[in-house]
């Protein structure tokens, strides 16, 4: 039977913990071989992990607000697979203050790390895609980048501006049949989500109880939000371009 996949090359950002790592190992397994970039060292234990089960993968440790550092991941991944089919932004990070409370320094870097990445990785990939006719860019939003939250100003400013940056790039680049799409989860069960809790300085317990508060009644699982990225990533989706596919049970049905 073949695998959803096959001879694809996937290059996922953030994939040495939580959702990446989910979507890279799921990747894998449909037959891609996947490019690891994270500043965690920890990613090559996710590249090892699918090397030792038969697939292909390598890790590259990248900063990807970094203009040298996405002009190297790029480069590392045409040299070693000769395209780039899929791109998965997917690294993000959360500072959890209002307006007042946060630093510019904090503003800054979320904004670097959840959109200024998009940018810097989609610029260098795009004219990949299109040279060999099409590909797929994923982007990971949130459901906050389509409904506000409390004291996380920075995080839903960035996540809003990706969901329109998706829907922008997705009119751009129809045309050279590459399909561009974003991902909204909810609260997902990763590192991120717990150190929220420390963030608010909450009990966690009573934390992840209050982020359980949705029609599915518990938060997600990362692998859940892989199965979205696949979905996307796939020719199931041959016809979905510029959408915000919310993967969130239900937190957002009440909202306008």
């Amino acid at each position: 039977m073949a695998k959803t996949l096959e001879h694809k090359t996937a290059l996922v950002t953030g994939a040495a913990s939580g959702i990446g790592r989910a979507t890279a190992l799921l990747f894998a397994r449909e037959g891609a071989n996947v490019v690891i970039a994270d500043l965690n060292d920890s990613g090559k234990s996710v590249a090892d992990e699918i090397n030792h089960s038969g697939g292909k993968a390598i890790y590259q440790l990248t900063d990807v607000t970094r203009t040298t550092d996405c002009d190297q991941l790029v480069q590392r991944t045409f040299s070693e697979f000769g395209t780039i089919n899929i791109l998965f932004n997917n690294a993000g990070i959360i500072r959890r203050a209002s307006v007042p409370e946060l630093t510019e320094q904090d503003w800054d870097r979320v904004m670097a790390v959840n959109v200024k990445s998009i940018f810097l990785l989609s610029k260098r990939v795009v004219p990949i895609m299109a040279e060999a006719g099409g590909g797929v860019i994923i982007n990971t939003a949130s459901g906050w980048g389509l409904a506000g939250g409390p004291r996380a100003a920075a995080y839903c400013a960035s996540k809003g501006a990706v969901v329109l940056m998706t829907k922008a790039m997705a009119i751009d680049h129809g045309r050279q049949n590459i399909r561009v799409n974003c991902i909204c989860p909810g609260d997902t069960d990763t590192n991120m989500l717990h150190d929220e809790a420390q963030q608010l300085g909450a009990e966690e317990k009573s934390f992840l109880a209050e982020s359980a508060h949705r029609p599915l009644g518990r938060v997600g699982r990362p692998e859940e939000i892989a199965k979205a990225a696949l979905y996307l990533a796939s020719d199931e989706s041959s016809f979905v371009t510029g959408t915000a596919l919310v993967v969130d049970g239900g937190g957002l049905a009440g909202s306008s």
